[in-house]
């Protein structure tokens, strides 16, 4: 059976009337979930909304906490790090990875990041030993597959495109996906939404057709066959 955790950021829901619509990268979400489930059903989905719960910011005595040996915590500081054990349980669990993201001035939502810095833990998702060099962080987790499903209201975010040297949500998610344990890459994005024109709607009908195909890819052989 595999386990899917999957993250929605968006500070907006699927079902927003405003003139201002509803969030695209919770429906690229929901579409990965409906496509994923029709042929695997009996794949677990853990989901995570950090859109609207958002995880805790790091503080200070977080830091501390982390730093002090489990053993000589206090209750305060292991109630502290109670929200980044859950969450990194949640990560632990999966091997598929779902981040559903909008761009938020260039750049990932702070809930997301949140939760990047209550997941990405010394001892926990890495290992720190200067014997190593100049090489001293090692993620202890592996084999993971992270998908990014992310929307942008401009567009030409792509490598060497007109806003791609702008584009500050793909590479930093892939650059902190190597503490999650992520071996294999995929991004999904949907451009032109300020726009709302021609161009919008084949970015969003291309990412879904995208997103079936992925889909497809992804679900393992095991869970295609029939069940005795």
């Amino acid at each position: 059976m595999t386990t899917i955790l999957q993250i929605n950021a968006s500070a907006r829901m699927i079902d927003d009337r405003r003139a201002s619509g509803g969030s695209i990268s919770r429906m690229l979400a929901g579409e990965f979930y409906r496509l994923w489930q029709q042929l695997d059903e009996r794949a677990e989905f853990i989901h995570r909304d950090v859109g609207s719960e958002p995880p805790a910011f790091i503080s200070e005595a977080w830091i501390a906490a982390v730093f002090t040996p489990e053993e000589a915590r206090t209750v305060e500081q292991r109630g502290l790090l109670a929200q980044s054990d859950a969450l990194i349980d949640e990560l632990t669990r999966a091997e598929v990875v779902v981040i559903a993201s909008p761009m938020y001035n260039y750049g990932m939502p702070a809930s997301l990041k949140a939760w990047f810095d209550q997941v990405i833990r010394i001892n926990k998702t890495f290992t720190f030993d200067l014997a190593r060099g100049d090489q001293p962080l090692q993620p202890t987790l592996s084999g993971k597959t992270l998908v990014l499903l992310a929307a942008c209201g401009e567009f030409g975010f792509g490598e060497g495109e007109l806003r791609g040297a702008m584009n500050h949500l793909s590479p930093h998610v892939r650059t902190l996906g190597r503490y999650l344990g992520v071996s294999e890459f995929h991004e999904i994005r949907v451009e032109y939404q300020e726009f709302g024109d021609e161009r919008h709607r084949e970015s969003l009908a291309s990412a879904k057709s995208a997103i079936e195909r992925l889909v497809a890819e992804l679900v393992p052989a095991a869970a295609l066959s029939p069940a005795y």
